[in-house]
């Protein structure tokens, strides 16, 4: 059994769609999100469609949560803000309600999903350090569990005496240890990459492998524009940031 782990999606159809063309390429069966589903690019819509029609369990994001909501948005950057309150303006009653009734942690299988933290999932905390990450851990009662929000993949491993952090291209998930694994991002990578990012688990292999797959930016990009949404959402695909 494979499963395609996806995260931080932002409504980016022609990213998700070169996933997903790879990960069924790669012989993937089941696939998993970890949240942000939409938010920052111009196609909702079809995102949640894709998503909705793949079977994918998914956990919710704070892009999901605001967009499917009419709360105030005061951690947003500005930016942040348009973008959702036009994302609001794009998605059916329907649309709002699959969001809102997305779960914040969910176990598969035998591994966990989050798009935050699992220490406070409803925070939105971001995990970039070890002490952060050990506070995860605490609250973490399978071996792996993947994340994302902060669209870097890392890998965080915990042995009986440290946590090891890293970047990575294939992970083997070992007895005795604990996996904190961020997917990245397949709609809005900023680790200086633009290619989508996304992650395949094997879980007969026992093996996590990090995929970065190429996809047609500037389309995405011109989309953006067309829906007058922010110009740096677009500028910042190219750069991967």
């Amino acid at each position: 059994m494979k499963y395609a782990i996806l995260g931080d999606i932002h409504a980016n159809l022609e990213a998700l769609k070169a996933v997903l063309e790879d990960a069924g390429e790669q012989g993937v069966t089941h696939y998993a999100c970890t949240g942000d589903l939409v938010g920052y690019n111009a196609d909702p819509k079809a995102c949640l469609q894709l998503i909705k029609t793949l079977k994918a369990t998914a956990v919710q994001g704070n892009h999901d949560y605001y967009a499917a909501r009419t709360e105030s948005m005061e951690l947003f950057t500005p930016l942040a803000q348009k973008s959702i309150r036009w994302t609001r303006k794009q998605l059916s009653p329907f649309d709002r309600k699959y969001l809102r009734h997305l779960p914040l942690i969910i176990d598969i299988e035998n591994f966990t999903i989050v798009h935050s933290s699992l220490s406070n999932p409803h925070r939105w905390n971001y995990i970039f350090k070890r002490k952060a990450a050990d506070a995860n851990f605490r609250n973490q009662f399978n071996q792996v569990c993947f994340f994302g929000h902060t669209h870097v993949p890392l890998a965080f491993i915990k042995s009986a005496s440290s946590i090891d952090k890293g970047f990575y291209d294939t992970v083997q998930v070992r007895p005795g240890m604990q996996y904190l694994v961020n997917v990245g991002s397949v709609g809005q990578p900023r680790d200086r990459n633009p290619k989508a990012a996304y992650v395949i688990y094997d879980l007969e292999e026992q093996s996590i492998t990090i995929r970065r797959v190429e996809y047609d930016i500037e389309t995405t990009q011109q989309k953006i524009r067309a829906a007058n949404l922010p110009f740096r959402n677009a500028l910042r695909l190219s750069d991967g940031r």
